[in-house]
């Protein structure tokens, strides 16, 4: 079994919004998108416009038919609403080129994240790692774990640490200290 990591450098984060931004706006704004709000990439490819024309995303999600509201982060709006701007009413915020109006599947958002990440050199990087760096650095600015199991519908903060890499983070922090 694969597991994806959250992009845990700041530095990383940037140059794949630069390559993102530089590609293609629509892959940009679907990184953004995942790293700003903690959405699962299914939820974010059922996003039209007008989920991004208002101040918080409500939907139900794919995963567990919860219903979610999100608020829109305040320093990605300058980005948002102006790529939502350029679509039609109805369209898909990730819209794939084949088709009338269809969203990309999940296999062309693992390849454009796959694509942006070999060209910043970043391994383990797969759909998850959106979700995985939005509560990373969630997590290490507020340090509310609760706050943030809430977000992601977790039972258990065990499971949140876990998910968002922190526990491993601490593993190998021990690992490197440990002499025999």
């Amino acid at each position: 079994m694969n597991y994806v990591q959250p992009i845990r450098d700041i530095v990383k984060v940037e140059k794949m919004k630069e390559y993102l931004k530089g590609k293609r706006e629509r892959d940009y704004i679907m990184f953004l998108l995942g790293i700003s709000t903690g959405l699962r990439i299914s939820d974010i490819l059922k996003l039209k416009k007008e989920d991004l024309l208002k101040s918080h995303i409500q939907i139900k999600e794919t995963k567990t038919t919860k219903a979610k509201r999100i608020k829109i982060p305040g320093y990605i709006k300058k980005e948002i609403i102006p790529y939502a701007k350029k679509l039609e009413d109805g369209e898909f915020v990730i819209k794939s080129r084949q088709g009338e109006n269809k969203a990309i599947d999940r296999s062309t958002a693992y390849r454009i994240l796959r694509e942006a990440a070999e060209r910043v050199n970043l391994k383990e990087i797969g759909t998850h790692t959106l979700r995985k760096t939005f509560g990373y650095h969630f997590y290490k600015q507020t340090k509310n774990i609760a706050m943030l199991q809430e977000i992601f519908n977790h039972s258990d903060q065990h499971i949140t640490l876990r998910y968002i890499g922190i526990n491993q983070d601490a593993l190998d922090k021990a690992m490197d200290k440990y002499r025999i």
